[in-house]
């Protein structure tokens, strides 16, 4: 008798639901158990709901360059708008939210057509071989040989700055806007923050950046991060650097912060972009024996292991890269070894990642602080897109391309882009690094001319020949 082994995940995020795509293809018999909808946070109320927004706010930023290029777009008094185009925000946000709708379905019907069992519900486990789901219809007991809890993560919030969904924000919440605010006030500089300023400033919005550290974006390369910064603030947002809010209050139509030196911001909004917290509370993981850490994430091996048998976890509930991509491929790795296929653990040093900001910065791989750290030998250099023909054709002023290498044998380890379109370029470093391919041989691949592309390519270039000796110092171009 074939015996068929019973898949339970808990989550229909991205973690989630590849992971049940790869279940059902490997045969396994699988339920996915999911109290949101299919995509999970996202699809519904992060990456997809955000990134549509600010592909409108790209389309408001090359209107505000487009006089640069030789084009002049008639301003009607009547609207009295100065770039002759106006937002309305309520049509914005109702395609940013059929737009992810659209998608939750389009996964739910995929999972359906693969086999997979879909059940509405909260789950949680019941040691480690039963999962029990709360429904429309009861409690239900399902039985499993493996269990995935792929249950995401959910804004934080601070205690002196409840949201209320109308004027004090979290990023789930910002989509229920109708109208634009007038002023904005966005506490958190991570990637987060970074984003929805950008993109409301590029909509025409008076926006205020409250960052806690020197530049924004901490995590990432600090040449990056100090571009975006003077391009924010040449644009006119306002950043407040090395600033701390305490408190936010709201009175009528209009709320302050309170920073923690005393000074006071008074904006129309706040929007709360201070990090997230894991969804693996009452979920009877510590009874299954399951480690948290401080924070609440699930502690999990490369292969997804959360440290008992049969059970596995994926995505932002982990802690390990709060990135969709990490995620699916976390999901998949499990299934991949719960299945016994071939199977390879995760390798961070191989995750490309990006911030959607005007430019957007793209990273992969082996940064600039492990270099300067002294973690990694590496040489690095910086090529600046001001050189590059097709970015003065289109007018593009701020950006460079970085690459680093291992000395004497040239193989890319790592790269960052800072441009236009950043995550379509990065995939080419990204192809570098994962292969293997040393500097020469990208150098020796034909680009188009002109092209941003061409710049990856010329860094590549620069770096031919340069020793041992040489690696001290990062090449400036």
């Amino acid at each position: 008798m074939l015996l068929v082994t019973r898949v339970v995940i808990i989550g229909g995020g991205p973690g989630g639901y590849e992971a049940a795509l790869v279940g059902s293809q490997l045969g396994g018999d699988v339920t996915l158990i999911d109290r949101d909808g299919m995509g999970g946070s996202a699809v519904l109320t992060d990456c997809v709901p955000s990134k549509t927004l600010i592909a409108t706010a790209e389309v408001m930023m090359t209107v505000k360059g487009s006089e640069e290029l030789g084009l002049r777009i008639d301003v009607d008094d009547a609207t009295d708008d100065a770039n002759g185009v106006s937002v309305d925000l309520a049509k914005v946000n109702r395609r940013v939210l059929a737009l992810a709708e659209r998608q939750s379905a389009d996964i739910y019907d995929k999972l359906i057509a693969e086999g997979v069992t879909v059940v509405p519900g909260r789950a949680r486990l019941q040691g480690t071989d039963t999962v029990i789901a709360d429904t429309d219809e009861g409690e239900q007991r399902f039985p499993a040989d493996v269990i995935l809890v792929a249950t995401g993560a959910h804004p934080r919030e601070l205690p002196t700055a409840r949201p209320d969904g109308e004027r004090i924000l979290t990023w789930t919440q910002v989509y229920d806007l109708t109208e634009m605010p007038e002023h904005l006030i966005v506490i958190g500089s991570g990637v987060t923050g970074a984003e929805f300023a950008n993109a409301y400033d590029a909509l025409g919005v008076d926006v205020t950046l409250v960052s806690s550290r020197t530049t924004v974006l901490p995590g990432e390369d600090a040449d990056a991060a100090q571009v975006l910064q003077d391009v924010f603030t040449r644009r006119g947002m306002t950043v407040l650097s090395e600033s701390r809010a305490e408190s936010v209050t709201r009175e009528g139509d209009q709320v302050t912060v309170h920073l923690t030196d005393g000074r006071t911001v008074t904006g129309s909004h706040c929007l709360m972009a201070v990090g997230s917290i894991p969804n693996t509370a009452d979920m009877g993981l510590e009874e299954a024996g399951i480690t948290l850490n401080d924070g609440g994430y699930i502690q999990v091996d490369k292969v997804s292991r959360a440290g008992v048998r049969g059970v596995y976890a994926a995505g932002d509930c982990t802690g390990v890269h709060a990135l969709a991509s990490v995620a699916a491929m976390q999901g998949r790795i499990a299934m991949w070894h719960a299945l016994g296929d071939a199977v390879a653990p995760l390798d961070l040093n191989v995750v490309s990642s990006n911030v959607f900001t005007s430019p957007e910065i793209a990273t992969v791989g082996t940064t600039q602080k492990q270099v300067d750290s002294g973690e990694v030998r590496a040489l690095a250099i910086n090529l600046p897109l001001s050189g590059n023909p097709r970015a003065k054709m289109q007018g593009i002023h701020d950006g460079f391309v970085k690459l680093f290498c291992l000395p004497t044998t040239g193989i890319i380890i790592g790269g960052v882009v800072v441009a236009p379109r950043a995550s379509e370029l990065i995939h080419t470093i990204s192809l570098a690094v994962s292969e293997k391919i040393t500097v020469d041989n990208f150098a020796h691949d034909f680009t188009v001319y002109p092209s941003l592309s061409g710049s990856i390519a010329e860094a590549a270039r620069r770096l031919h020949g340069h020793s041992t000796d040489k690696l001290e110092r990062q090449i400036d171009i």
